[in-house]
């Protein structure tokens, strides 16, 4: 399935336990929420609709990566993008080599509306800039573009709606 990203907001009454502990308000089986499965789902159908509202979840399935990089610093010694906390981080693989440790972060809504800000400044000349020139095998530019441009959006709106609620999220990377 490979590794994916899902953040949930939380509301400010929330902070300090997300804080504490980001787990306490993240989903026990985020890829079941993103997909619209039942907890702990063994085979089934599914509509691929989120079973929390988008508000709640953001799934940004395996794009991460990119917004990483499009927020990240933009050479070594240099400053990442406010919006970077909301993409940094990496999993720990574990000693097989085909398991791992998600990455785990909660961030507290002041954080969140700097965020949201920050992700409003960017756009898809950025995203470009971010890409390279470069794609995925069997990717055009423009295709792998169109897709993180999409899931950006997603951020954007997953990031101010939580702001403009005065809510913090926490995210996983697993």
């Amino acid at each position: 399935m490979g590794i994916r990203y899902y953040a949930y907001a939380f509301d400010s009454d929330q902070a300090a336990q997300a804080l504490a502990d980001p787990r306490t308000v993240i989903g026990p089986d985020p890829l079941a929420d993103a997909f619209g499965l039942e907890r702990g789902f063994i085979q089934g159908y599914t509509d691929l609709r989120q079973s929390l509202p988008e508000r709640d979840l953001l799934y940004l399935d395996k794009a991460w990566p990119y917004l990483q990089r499009l927020t990240g610093p933009p050479s070594p010694g240099a400053a990442a993008r406010a919006s970077y906390r909301m993409f940094e981080g990496h999993v720990t693989r574990a000693g097989d080599g085909l398991t791992w440790h998600p990455w785990v972060r909660a961030l507290p809504p002041h954080e969140v509306a700097l965020i949201a800000r920050d992700l409003e400044a960017i756009d898809g000349h950025a995203v470009n800039v971010a890409l390279g020139g470069s794609c995925s095998p069997g990717h055009t530019l423009e295709s792998e573009a169109a897709y993180v441009n999409a899931f950006l959006d997603r951020a954007k709106v997953f990031a101010s709606t939580a702001a403009s609620d005065g809510r913090g999220c926490a995210y996983l990377i697993g």
